[in-house]
């Protein structure tokens, strides 16, 4: 859908008007791809039901098609729609991590493109903490597709200003809510079996969440 340089809203923090989530939910329900914050960079979102805006940001990024697109959502009834199991382990690592920056693996729902999973079968979601994201999320029908917004191979941006100038003009609107604080992604758990299994290394400690999964038993 992209005919023009994108639609930019500028946010103070602390507040959100109420039109940057409408506008960026109805530019996303058109098949457009919306920059957006989260709690540590800036992320390129899409409807992940839509394959031509997932395909779109495959290409933005120049992503590998072998790598798949992590999803956020807005509430645990979101997630359940993205995914085919619900585990015992991710009931579990839900209920202390969620909102925040843990992402869990998943057996993927057959209504998602293979192309979102690359084929894998399962699929990276996480309830997010940032309110921006999080509303973005559920006025897009309670998920979203959350890359971090810069090309493959290069550096996440936590600053508009940071961000990749072709890739910024190939969206079709920004949400702008200034310097992030970067860090550390989300930590990425496999929860498809009894025991969480670690994948990427992240902003909770992997000895935090052993620990408080096996506290829970």
């Amino acid at each position: 859908m992209k005919n023009s340089n994108p639609k930019i809203w500028k946010i103070a923090p602390g507040k959100i008007p109420p039109g940057s989530i409408s506008e960026g939910a109805a530019l996303l329900a058109e098949g457009g791809v919306v920059v957006y914050p989260t709690e540590t960079f800036y992320a390129l979102g899409a409807i992940p039901f839509m394959e031509v805006a997932v395909d779109r940001i495959f290409s933005m990024k120049g992503r590998d098609s072998s790598k798949p697109l992590p999803l956020i959502a807005s509430r645990r009834e979101s997630v359940l729609i993205a995914v085919s199991y619900w585990s015992d382990a991710a009931e579990k690592l839900a209920s202390l991590f969620w909102p925040g920056p843990l992402t869990l693996v998943l057996p993927a729902s057959p209504k998602l493109s293979p192309l979102l999973h690359a084929g894998t079968g399962k699929v990276a979601v996480r309830i997010s903490s940032h309110p921006v994201a999080a509303l973005l999320a559920e006025s897009a029908g309670g998920l979203l597709v959350s890359t971090s917004a810069n090309r493959a191979g290069e550096k996440p941006p936590c600053h508009t200003e940071e961000m990749d100038s072709n890739l910024l003009l190939s969206a079709d609107g920004l949400i702008d809510s200034g310097e992030l604080p970067g860090g550390l992604p989300s930590t990425i758990v496999d929860a498809s079996a009894s025991a969480p299994r670690l994948i990427r290394k992240g902003t909770i400690g992997w000895e935090t969440i052993q620990r408080a999964f096996f506290e829970k038993e």
